[in-house]
Formats: structure tokens, C-alpha cells, sequence
């Protein structure tokens, strides 16, 4: 179960800390795909930008909570 945060007194999210790991790692994955040149490839390229990076959210979610 995923608790909040106490900084100064005030609660925070703990998406506050998950949202910004997901997004670099969907940023990494956008980068290496326009490296490779394999973004071609896909048809929809801002749906699967905003897939990826729910994935990346669920996975951690699912990794960092108890």
C-alpha cells in the first residue's frame, strides 16, 4: 500500500516521486527509439508515447508498493 509523504508537515502524494521516474523512463524509451530509427514503425506515435508511459507507471506502482 502506497502512504503519503511528510515533508515540512504537509502530505504528498507518493505519485509525486513515481510520475517523474515514469516519465524519464518513457523519455529514455522515446529517445532510443528515434536513435535506432524505429519510430517509423509506429502509427500513432503520441498514443503510444501515453501508453508507454502507463506502463512504466503501473510497473513501478506494482514494484514500490507493498
Amino acid at each position: 500500500m502506497l502512504h503519503e509523504m511528510s515533508i515540512g508537515g504537509m502530505l504528498f502524494s507518493p505519485f509525486v516521486v513515481l510520475v517523474p521516474m515514469a516519465f524519464i523512463l518513457a523519455a529514455s524509451t522515446r529517445l532510443v527509439l528515434h536513435h535506432f530509427s524505429l519510430r517509423r514503425y509506429i502509427w500513432k506515435e503520441a498514443w503510444f508515447d501515453v501508453g508507454i508511459f502507463v506502463c512504466y507507471l503501473a510497473a513501478i506502482v506494482y514494484l514500490f508498493g507493498d
